[in-house]
């Protein structure tokens, strides 16, 4: 089994981290502040780049020095399932806030009027819940 204390938590760090940092972009755009939004919300990209690199060095030594793999019992295939989908909606999700972030460097939204925004926000915070309960579920029980 792979150890939850290391990668997988400093996963969920980087993921419960972009929650917030999103949340701040979001208030930033609610107050008109176009440099706060640039920022937060490039910060939380950054971070869901992050966490895909680190799952990916995961599998790597999961594979490698682990020797897991989808056959290797139910353990290998439910870690590679449940958490290759989850990166899967990561990288999704990411690629959503990179077009979100160009949009709004060509000032596609207002205070008022972001609903796209949201919706993409809504998501990411999506994500990083079923994050912990795969942190729990796959990793810690």
């Amino acid at each position: 089994m792979i150890d939850p204390w290391h990668v997988p938590l400093l996963n969920t760090v980087i993921l419960v981290t972009s929650s917030i940092t999103v949340t701040f972009a979001h208030n930033a755009l609610k107050k008109d502040n176009r440099g706060g939004i640039k920022l937060w919300l490039l910060i939380t990209i950054l971070l869901g780049l992050v966490f895909v690199y680190f799952q990916a060095l995961e599998y790597a030594e999961a594979y490698n020095e682990l020797g897991l793999t989808l056959h290797a019992g139910i353990y290998g295939a439910t870690f590679f399932i449940l958490t290759g989908f989850h990166g899967m909606h990561v990288t999704l999700g990411t690629l959503m806030l990179i077009i979100i972030w160009l949009r709004i460097l060509k000032g596609h939204f207002d205070s008022e009027k972001h609903f796209g925004f949201e919706a993409v926000a809504w998501y990411w915070h999506f994500v990083d819940v079923v994050w912990i309960g795969l942190f729990l579920f796959v990793y810690v029980f």
